[in-house]
């Protein structure tokens, strides 16, 4: 299985890094190993001293699927959760720098959270206006809702199995909305979709 994580899919994150806001979908890639096995703390890198949470909304894929048009990308998942995207930002700002590849920044194991359970999307509603949170000890620290993202989820299956072909239990981490930011050893994290808490993780 692959992880596929979409970048700038909010305007207002794109903003608070000092980006473009893209007018196409940016994706990259993260490993298998990249998973945090559920229920285990993730142990703060040595290779960082700014470690950053990015909640996300994740797409579970249920069908092979190729060269997708968006009237049916629907049909290719089933099942809607929560991710943490993190990202060691001071590699990543130096790798930028550089104008090298940043997947060390990205990609390091147990970069990528994810929960333990998935809500079947026909249960959500729209899925165009889903509101979901994260919390570092108990606040607030990221609020979105997916009727922000600039590109939604069938828009990002249609765009990114023209690349890749798309296979059953990959996932799709959909962006990170406004107000990433740096965790600590001993913090807590929680992520709650429409109330729902569906991702949890402490930081050792």
């Amino acid at each position: 299985m692959k992880i596929i994580c979409i970048g700038r899919n909010y305007a207002e994150h794109a903003i608070e890094l000092g980006n473009k806001v893209p007018k196409e979908p940016l994706f990259f890639l993260k490993p298998e190993t990249a998973l945090l096995p559920r229920r285990n703390p993730l142990f703060y890198p040595s290779f960082t001293s700014d470690l950053q949470y990015e909640l996300e909304i994740v797409v579970k894929i249920s069908r092979l699927g190729k060269n997708i048009q968006k009237k049916f990308a629907h049909k290719y998942y089933d099942e809607i959760g929560l991710g943490i995207d993190f990202t060691a930002r001071d590699i990543q700002k130096q790798c930028k720098k550089d104008g090298h590849p940043w997947e060390k920044a990205k990609a390091f194991d147990g970069s990528a959270v994810i929960g333990n359970q998935y809500l079947a999307k026909d249960q959500l509603g729209n899925l165009n206006n889903l509101s979901f949170q994260l919390f570092k000890n108990g606040t607030v620290v990221q609020s979105g809702n997916t009727k922000d993202m600039i590109f939604k989820i069938d828009d990002l299956i249609e765009y990114v199995s023209q690349y890749f072909t798309l296979k059953i239990g990959d996932l799709i981490f959909t962006g990170t909305p406004v107000g990433v930011g740096p965790v600590q050893i001993d913090d807590k994290l929680e992520g709650f979709l429409e109330n729902q808490k569906l991702v949890a993780v402490n930081i050792k």
